[in-house]
């Protein structure tokens, strides 16, 4: 009979459990799960599910208001939502059989029947019975929630009974079988709806489920339900099947085998947990976080309550555990990692030799670390291990190595891979080191020549074992920059061995096929031409450069650049009088303004204008730097060939904006160009911004051809014709007329230096009177420092020597001119390039010398243009090319002229027991025979002193040789400067075998001083403008 229904809607069925009970005798030592099964479905949750419930309490316990003296449980009201979607309400109590424990027997209660009586009775009443939740309840009820079985009394409705198919302990299931049998006898009795629930399923016995099988079939419509409520597998099935019995309207019973259910039931776990997981993963990042704070921050989140719900807080928390674990375990192979991948460093740094370690074991090895000074740098030594336990490993500032990791087995790998590195890198430097002296023996090896035609005569096996291509192409492209450079060297000194045919050959900028034939077929038989036959076009460059330098020798175009003699001159002077050289440091010479900028056209046809320009260039001193009158001015020039009114050939550029034109001649075609581009010039310029082009300060100038030593005959018109003609052209454009240019100075030389200073002061004087638009910034008054220079006026000096040495020889320089150099005799002369005074007593008489310090290629553009008394030529007992230099310079020089040779050796050794030192030394006292000069020997070097061990006396008879030699060598200088006045002949060198017009004509002092006045004289009518007879 169904129970009174207190809400129609939901109406509450009560449910007995029962099953068998009693003393330990009787159902074995653990019960058939009840208990178990009343717990889990009122109180389904994981952690609500209590596995012991035990049935042996004291009288206390008895008689408190949980069991109220009864046999039987109230486990409370239990509410769910059937398929149908009715509220489906129960009351489920469990019928049992407490046992005393001091007796071992049950107790005893005011209705005391046999269980079987007893589980059977379908009217229960207890005044004030409260619900059972678990044992610990028992004597602590006021610690639990206290509610009372409703009415103190309840009608049964229908009854579970529960039969244990596990293999109990002290327990024979037929017992139990034959126990449930009349207990099923009595229950049948009530006319009550009976389920049969097999318990403990997850550990089932397969006979006695089947044998619990074919019990309920014997009972006709008995339904069976196989559950586990430790699983909490089909629990809820086994009290809704009863209700369904109970209630028809409830539907049909759905009853689903054990191993089904178990399947869903772990796919829903199975889901719960990868959910639950995945909520850990996104929350907890580090290992160093807690439970407590992580259940909080899950506490609301549904993933957690799900899987709390299912598993249980404790399973929650292991999967925590397990996950911080696993970060904990990733971070420490993180740092793991770090730390061996440091390890390497480590060793490299402080191991780096391997024949200190090269026969140790890995625990001496580490002994060697430990003594290291800077072992602390790379390892840290924990006062606890191991160091994945310490607080290191959570310090990610400090990324030493903790030591205690040494004692690994992956560090000893390292180590051992470390020292086979060694071994190896050992070996590889053999192997190239012995690659490279097989490159150096290799007479296969030449300069220029391919790997790929050299490697089949220097590779062998072991090469090719120890050393990568890209290692061995490396080595040889070295090795072959290191010959080539090497052979450039040689074939450089082999030019300037070579230097007299390059000046008698008389090549300009662009040499033509026939003289660099004439070169190619004189060197080509020297080995220094042939080792460089596979680089032909960077031998042509180096004899192009080298023709260069010959036609343009500077500074910049100097062999040795930057290491040229000449700026070693200079740092020597600068050394020694720091205030009146410029050369180093022109701003701190001129303040901090800069050189002022002089822009010039030169204005010239069939290569007038870019020879003149080159030849401008070689007088600068330091790049384009020009000194005038004690200043440095910027000088840039423009060389001008072709149509101006082409652009190529435009006066006015972006970056160029001229302040004067230098216009060349030197014949009556190239006057008429001249003429014709000034009057283009100034018709194109007419009513435009750039008109003052037309105003530009503007000189003209006769000169020879290149190579040609007078001007009297030139292109078969005379000298008068053209300059008369010239001075008619200079009228009609007002333009200034220079007077014509000296005969070829030196080889080929065009450029008279006062003719250069003249156009420039006039460009200067026109730029400080009138406000000429220039790109360059306007033209600044002199500094006061040189309008009012503290320097006492230098006399005019009475006698000029020029001093000339060999770029590139190796003895000291600083040596060589310290005796000239000493205060007691020796003053700077500003503005005068690298010369200095010396004041010497030469035969009884205080002169002042005026000496030049030059380098040989910038003699060669003093020896016609200016007057020169005598020279020291200085070479090197250790280099040919010093002395073919020396040979080829004096080839141009007058042998009127005085010349001391100095032979310098960078030791006295050198100079008596070199061979080849003895032969330079042979051949240059040879050469001072020859042209009656003077010869001495000198030590300047690692050898010598410093300050040097000659003194300047023992140039003592060389000096009274230039005294008694003056006046015929000033007369001479004087002659040259007119002869093409008097003959259309070329003069030659006296070197060179040919007689000199002095020598010719001056046979006594007194045809000297009948030249000097026909100087004189000649010099008067010109000042007057009369031409001289």
């Amino acid at each position: 009979m169904m129970a009174k229904k207190q809400d129609a809607r939901s109406p509450i069925y009560n449910l007995i459990v029962v099953g068998l009970s009693g003393t330990e005798k009787e159902k074995g030592q653990c019960g058939v799960g009840k208990s178990c099964l009343c717990n889990r479905f009122v109180r389904p949750s994981a952690d609500d599910f209590y596995l012991d419930h035990t049935s042996v309490l004291s009288t206390s316990d008895f008689g408190g208001r949980v069991v109220n003296n009864d046999h039987f449980l109230f486990w409370g009201e239990v509410s769910r939502v059937l398929e149908e979607g009715q509220e489906c309400r129960m009351h489920v109590v469990e019928q049992t059989e407490f046992i005393d424990d001091q007796t071992f027997q049950p107790h005893r209660s005011t209705a005391m029947q046999p269980y079987i009586k007893r589980a059977a009775a379908t009217k229960l009443a207890s005044a004030e019975k409260l619900m059972y939740f678990c044992t610990d309840q028992l004597g602590l009820e006021q610690d639990f929630e206290q509610k009372q079985m409703p009415e103190g009394k309840l009608q049964v409705d229908g009854f579970l009974l529960c039969i244990d198919v596990s293999r109990g302990m002290n327990r024979n299931f037929d017992d139990q079988l034959k126990f449930v049998t009349n207990l099923y006898g009595q229950l049948s009795k009530t006319k009550k709806p009976i389920v049969l629930v097999l318990t403990k399923c997850d550990e089932g016995v397969e006979r006695y489920i089947k044998d619990s099988h074919t019990f309920a079939i014997t009972k006709k419509s008995l339904p069976v339900v196989e559950t586990s409520a430790r699983s909490n597998i089909n629990v809820d099935l086994a009290f809704v099947t009863l209700v369904q019995l109970i209630d028809k309207s409830r539907g049909k019973p759905k009853i689903i085998p054990y191993f089904e259910a178990l399947k869903l039931q772990s796919q829903q776990i199975a889901s719960a947990k990868d959910r639950y997981e995945w909520l850990i993963n996104r929350i907890v990042k580090n290992h160093n976080e807690t439970w407590l704070n992580t259940s909080r921050r899950m506490n609301t989140s549904p993933e957690y309550k799900e899987y709390v719900f299912l598993e249980g807080t404790a399973k929650c928390k292991k999967l925590f555990q397990q996950h911080v674990y696993r970060l904990k375990q990733e971070h420490i192979e993180r740092r793991r990692k770090i730390y061996l991948s440091t390890l390497p460093l480590a060793l490299s740094s402080l191991v780096p030799d391997l024949d200190e370690i090269d026969q140790l074991s890995w625990s001496g090895v580490q002994k060697v670390l430990e003594s290291k000074q800077h072992f602390a740098h790379w390892f840290v030594v924990l006062e606890d291990s191991p160091w994945e336990d310490t607080s290191h490993i959570d310090n990610m500032e400090d990324e030493r190595i903790p030591s205690d990791l040494l004692e690994t087995a992956e560090a000893e790998d390292i180590f051992n891979a470390h020292l086979e590195h060694l071994r190896n890198e050992c070996r590889r430097a053999e192997m190239r080191l012995e690659f490279k002296q097989k490159l150096a023996s290799s007479p296969f090896v030449t300069p220029g020549k391919p790997w790929e035609e050299a490697r089949s005569f220097i590779m062998n096996e072991e090469f090719y074992q120890w050393l990568e291509e890209t290692e061995y192409l490396d080595l040889y492209n070295r090795h072959q920059k290191e010959i080539i450079d090497r052979a450039k060297e040689d074939f450089q000194e082999l030019l300037l061995e070579y230097s007299e045919l390059f000046y008698e050959l008389e090549v300009d900028a662009k040499p033509s096929k026939e003289k660099m034939g004439a070169i190619q077929e004189v060197l080509g038989e020297e080995q220094r031409f042939k080792a460089l036959q596979r680089l032909p076009a960077e031998r042509d460059a180096l004899v192009l450069k080298h023709i260069h330098f010959v036609y343009h020798p500077t500074k910049e175009t100097c062999p040795n650049s930057p290491h040229c003699v000449d700026s070693k001159i200079e740092q020597t002077l600068v050394s020694r009088f720091p205030m009146s050289y410029p050369f180093l440091d022109v701003k701190a010479h001129f303040g901090d303004t800069k050189a002022d900028r002089i822009n010039l056209v030169i204005l010239g046809k069939d290569g007038l204008a870019r020879e003149f320009a080159n030849e401008i260039r070689a007088l600068c001193t330091n790049d384009d730097w020009y000194v005038l009158d004690g200043k440095m001015y910027e000088l840039t020039l423009r060389p001008i060939e072709g149509n101006v009114r082409l652009p190529v050939n435009s006066f006015h550029t972006p970056t160029f904006t001229p302040h004067g034109c230098l216009c060349l001649y030197n014949s009556k075609e190239s006057l008429s160009y001249v003429v014709e581009s000034l009057e283009r010039l100034r018709e194109s310029t007419l009513g435009r911004r750039d008109s003052h082009l037309a105003q530009l300060p503007t000189s003209l100038l006769l000169v020879t051809k290149r190579g040609v030593g007078s001007y009297v005959d030139i292109g078969g018109e005379t000298a008068l014709n053209l300059i008369t003609q010239g001075q008619q052209v200079a009228r009609r454009l007002q333009c200034s007329f220079l007077d014509p240019a000296s005969p070829g100075v030196g080889y080929g030389h065009n450029v008279n230096e006062s003719q250069i200073n003249q156009v420039l002061r006039g460009l200067l004087d026109t730029r400080r009177s009138t406000s000429f638009s220039s790109s360059s910034p306007p033209l600044l008054p002199e500094p006061a420092g040189l309008r009012d220079s503290p320097h006492q006026p230098v006399p005019e000096a009475d006698l000029r020597i020029v001093m000339c040495l060999m770029c590139g020889d190796a003895y000291d320089i600083e040596q060589l001119l310290s005796p000239f150099l000493l205060s007691q005799h020796c003053r700077p002369m500003p503005n005068s390039g690298t010369s200095v005074l010396l004041e010497q007593t030469v035969g009884g008489h205080k002169l002042a010398i005026e000496l030049s310090l030059l380098s040989y290629h910038a003699s060669f553009t003093l020896r016609k243009s200016r007057l020169v008394h005598g020279y020291i030529a200085v070479y090197s007992v250790s280099r040919k090319s010093s002395l073919e230099t020396l040979c080829a310079f004096l080839c141009e020089v007058q042998d009127i002229i005085p010349v001391q040779l100095l032979a310098v050796g960078d030791s006295q050794a050198e100079l008596t027991d070199s061979d080849y030192a003895c032969e330079q030394l042979i051949q240059g006292e040879e050469l001072a025979h020859e042209i009656e000069g003077r010869f001495n020997t000198l030590v300047c070097g690692s050898g010598g002193v410093v300050g040097g061990l000659h003194r300047i006396e023992m140039f003592h008879s060389f000096l009274m040789e230039v005294v008694e030699k003056r006046n015929i060598v000033e007369a001479t200088h004087m002659y040259d400067n007119v002869a093409e006045a008097c003959t259309n002949e070329n003069v030659y060198s006296p070197r060179c075998s040919s007689p000199s017009p002095v020598t010719m004509f001056l046979d006594s002092e007194d045809d000297v001083e009948a030249v000097a006045a026909v100087l004189r004289r000649n010099a008067n009518f010109s000042q007057r403008g009369l031409q001289p007879t």
